[in-house]
């Protein structure tokens, strides 16, 4: 699921990956002290088979002049420079330390037209602070989303990759339409603060007619904001994109850690690059072999799977768990819950307070609470959860995130749901899950719904016959992104290519996550080229 607009509807991509975790815990903190993300896959394959690259050069490694009639790429790109200086603060984010330094990277807008119009891309980096000459290279992140800035989190983040800094710079950077890399905004706080009040689950026509009007309305916000951008943010261009930062960086191959979104940004990388894959790691993998539908179906189940293992854990019975949770969220269908600050909890805002806790089992004790205190009457809890995963701050403003989110998915993916055929979809992801399946399933139908721009695939291909072995990481428990979509992933790169590791844990990522058997293995490969054996399980 992910939160648009403060709203929870589900069946984008996964928003935040790992770092939604230090969301949900700075929340608990805040509340002692004083949807909801997910992934969209693609678009449902209309035949089976693999969508084509957007444009005539999209398949060409970037430092290689495209053949055929397309136009070579001009040295001012491929030879770029890179003016590291002073980080500078940003989009209401403070400026790093001075540990930190910040370049801008020039992209053709459109890689059909090289020669012609750029965007700049910032970027972020951490050097390398090992012993000299044991330096391997650049280490790239994303973190998910689409729409997640490297620039704000990977400094944030900084400190769980410390021993991957002995020998990579660490290396950050905002997609384009993201943040500091003419980030998007398709509508004002004020604006995004009245679409709260949405029915995401209509239950008349009217409702139905608003929640699509406002879906029209993004879309339309979009299109006269970005301009001729809103058709160059897709996943295969920011995939190009890396190639050209792999070259201004100066590495010969390029080695990345993708977190949610990021795994499939990963692997389309490896796609259109095989030949300069070097050590990549994918981390709460987005199964690459199903439509956007089917990844509303995958987390439907995924989030029902992580909300179950919570209520065993507090030695409830699930099914009895998740009826008393369906039975709160129709009561607040009907009748939002007040709250101090003068704002209402309704069932959007308390579903997405609810689904942030399950990205990290450190996070249920804030479940229970805001559960409790909801039952009583009380609103605060999982309203203030629901305000720190939107990162909406105490004074109203909102952050962008989700506007990037929405218009990279929706470029990418061709899948364009009619109201019927979501409705017929309903009954499905009720049985999936009475607690989050109808936000997912009429998430599906609004998501795209109108959009200025058309899709581009059916579903990413992200078959990568010859690259390098790329170590594929899969939780068990992950609500988000669900473990079985790690496999497919492995089998979609090819053999030999894609190599599984399983973590039997809970949570949204596993690396970083509290499992020495996994960060070892993860830093084995990073840092030393020791690759596990496929299937490899820490428990």
């Amino acid at each position: 699921m992910a939160a648009q607009d403060s709203r929870a509807p589900a069946g984008a991509r996964t928003r935040w990956g790992k770092a939604v975790r230090a969301i949900a815990l700075a929340a608990v903190v805040g509340l002692t002290v004083g949807t909801v993300a997910g992934c969209s896959g693609s678009g449902e394959r209309a035949d089976g088979g693999r969508a084509k690259p957007p444009s005539a050069s999209a398949s060409q490694p970037a430092d290689v002049a495209p053949g055929g009639d397309s136009p070579a790429f001009p040295s001012s790109l491929t030879d770029q420079h890179l003016d590291w200086g002073r980080c500078r603060a940003h989009a209401g984010s403070p400026a790093p330390g001075s540990d930190w330094q910040c370049a801008t990277l020039k992209a053709p807008l459109d890689y059909a037209e090289p020669t012609g119009p750029t965007i700049d891309l910032a970027l972020i980096r951490a050097k390398a602070w090992g012993e000299q000459g044991k330096r391997i290279g650049s280490l790239l992140f994303n973190f998910g989303g689409p729409g997640v800035s490297g620039l704000d989190l990977l400094p944030a983040l900084a400190p769980e990759y410390a021993k991957l800094r002995e020998r990579y710079d660490l290396v950050g950077f905002d997609p384009r339409g993201v943040s500091a890399s003419r980030g998007l905004r398709c509508r004002s706080d004020k604006e995004t603060q009245a679409a709260e009040s949405l029915d995401l689950t209509p239950d008349t026509k009217a409702e139905e007619t608003a929640y699509l009007r406002d879906a029209v309305a993004f879309g339309k916000g979009c299109g006269k904001q970005a301009g001729a951008l809103l058709a160059h943010v897709s996943t295969t261009e920011a995939a190009r994109d890396m190639d050209l930062m792999r070259q201004a960086l100066g590495d010969k191959k390029l080695h990345y850690m993708g977190v949610s979104y990021g795994t499939e940004l990963g692997g389309i990388y490896a796609q259109l690059f095989p030949g300069k894959v070097g050590r990549l790691t994918l981390d709460a993998v987005v199964d690459p072999s199903v439509g956007r539908v089917g990844q509303a179906e995958n987390q439907a189940r995924g989030f029902q799977r992580a909300l179950d293992n919570y209520f065993r854990s507090r030695g409830k019975d699930p099914q009895e768990g998740a009826r008393e949770i369906a039975a709160l969220l129709k009561k607040l269908d009907a009748k939002p819950l007040p709250t101090p600050s003068g704002r209402e909890l309704n069932e959007a805002l308390a579903t997405t307070g609810i689904a942030v806790t399950l990205y990290s089992e450190t996070s249920w004790t804030a479940l229970t609470r805001g559960l409790r205190d909801a039952e009583r009457g009380d609103g605060t809890t999982l309203l203030a959860l629901a305000d720190a995963y939107n990162k909406r701050d105490a004074s109203g403003r909102y952050d962008t995130t989700s506007h990037s989110q929405r218009a990279i998915s929706c470029l990418d993916d061709k899948a364009r749901p009619t109201m019927r055929e979501t409705k017929e979809r309903l009954a499905k992801f009720r049985e999936m899950s009475p607690v989050f399946g109808p936000y997912m399933g009429w998430d599906t139908g609004v998501w795209c719904h109108d959009w200025p721009v058309p899709g581009q695939w059916d579903d990413p291909d992200v078959s990568a016959p010859g690259a390098a072995p790329i170590l594929v990481v899969g939780n068990t428990g992950d609500p988000a992104t669900l473990y079985e979509g790690a496999r497919r992933m492995a089998d979609e790169l090819g053999k030999g290519v894609g190599i599984e590791l399983t973590w039997k844990g809970e949570g949204h990522g596993a690396y970083g996550s509290g499992s020495a058997c996994v960060d070892s293995a993860v830093d084995a490969y990073l840092l030393e080229g020791r690759i596990p054996r496929d299937g490899k399980v820490c428990s």
